[in-house]
């Protein structure tokens, strides 16, 4: 079961994920995502830190965003991962195919990053 809560917060859109991410849930994340840039959102913050557990389904969802971002410029940094969320994303490499920061402060700097 996932909550997904979203905040604006200078000039990006803050996604929390809060609970598990499964391939049921993973549509919610996907829908969230898209609102955001549909929205016309250039920065997605992804806060992890009350994300639970994320299956592959719900990597996935990142995953499938990569490329699009890329294209249209939009840039997305997860931050807040626990050990146990953050080790799913580096088995898989994510973590070299997305911007991941240790806490919002740094997500922060990412994404404001030229």
């Amino acid at each position: 079961m996932i909550h997904i809560k979203r905040l604006q917060e200078d000039g990006a859109d803050v996604i929390a994920l809060i609970g598990e991410i499964d391939a049921s849930s993973s549509i919610e994340l996907d829908l969230s995502i898209a609102k955001s840039v549909g929205e016309g959102f250039k920065k997605i913050l992804v806060d992890c830190s009350a994300l639970e557990y994320i299956s592959s389904a719900g990597l996935g969802v990142f995953m499938s965003y990569i490329e699009e971002f890329k294209d249209r410029n939009i840039k997305m940094v997860l931050f807040g991962m626990s050990d146990k969320v953050a080790n799913t994303f580096s088995i898989l490499g994510l973590n070299e195919l997305l911007q991941i920061g240790k806490d919002k402060v740094q997500a922060k700097q990412l994404i404001n990053e030229v």
